[in-house]
């Protein structure tokens, strides 16, 4: 692998395994349609990319249906869902190398930011980084390109070969094509070889020893 100088890391799937929070809150939105959900393990497809995506494209919901569905889905999610969230070992000892190395840490996630930033808090994880960067409550950002355009305009980033996305899932990977960054495809999360070859990326990691391997940590 080359030398980098900008590590940008999802956070659903890459630093937390949120899976628990996440599919009940789900389940939960699901529910106020009357679609009941008797295995959370089917919803795990719908961890990490945009939700009101997925509820179009898996579930067919109209645009309006998907904002009721995001709606429902927040008001458990911010109650109960948040802390319902494991932090992947090793993570924290992984970004506390990276920084002392000298990597400069950004989080692109399209988790909302008020939601990213509380999760960062309660696991201690806000001390690795320079930025917080997710979507917003309004929609903006609805797509993790736009994240990571955001990321990178707000802190001036203009050398993007020095700079390396870190993701568990095909939307990260594409987003960082889209943005003309180099990607690193964690096995850990919830995307498998084939969703994050298929879709490009630049390195593949079976696991967070050879994450660290490859940042050389």
């Amino acid at each position: 692998m080359k030398q980098y100088r900008n590590l940008l890391f999802d956070l659903d799937g890459t630093l937390t395994d949120p899976f628990e929070g996440i599919t009940k809150s789900i389940a939960y939105a699901l529910e106020h349609f009357d679609i009941e959900t008797t295995d959370l393990n089917t919803l795990k497809p719908l961890i990490g990319p945009p939700l009101k995506q997925s509820l179009i494209e898996i579930y067919h919901f109209d645009e309006q249906k998907a904002d009721e569905g995001v709606a429902k889905y927040r008001e458990r999610f911010a109650d109960k869902g948040l802390f319902e969230n494991i932090l992947f070992e090793g993570i924290p000892e992984l970004l506390a190398s990276a920084r002392s190395k000298g990597y400069k840490l950004y989080l692109a996630t399209s988790k909302p930011t008020v939601f990213a930033t509380q999760i960062l808090n309660h696991f201690h994880l806000d001390q690795y980084f320079e930025f917080v960067g997710g979507s917003e409550l309004d929609d903006s950002r609805p797509t993790k390109t736009h994240v990571i355009e955001y990321v990178l305009q707000e802190n001036n980033i203009q050398n993007l070969t020095e700079t390396l996305m870190i993701g568990d899932r095909k939307h990260d990977i594409i987003g960082a094509k889209n943005t003309g960054l180099d990607s690193v495809g964690v096995l850990y999360g919830f995307g498998d070889q084939e969703e994050l070859s298929h879709a490009g990326a630049t390195y593949i990691a079976e696991d967070i020893p050879a994450l660290k391997n490859m940042l050389q940590l």
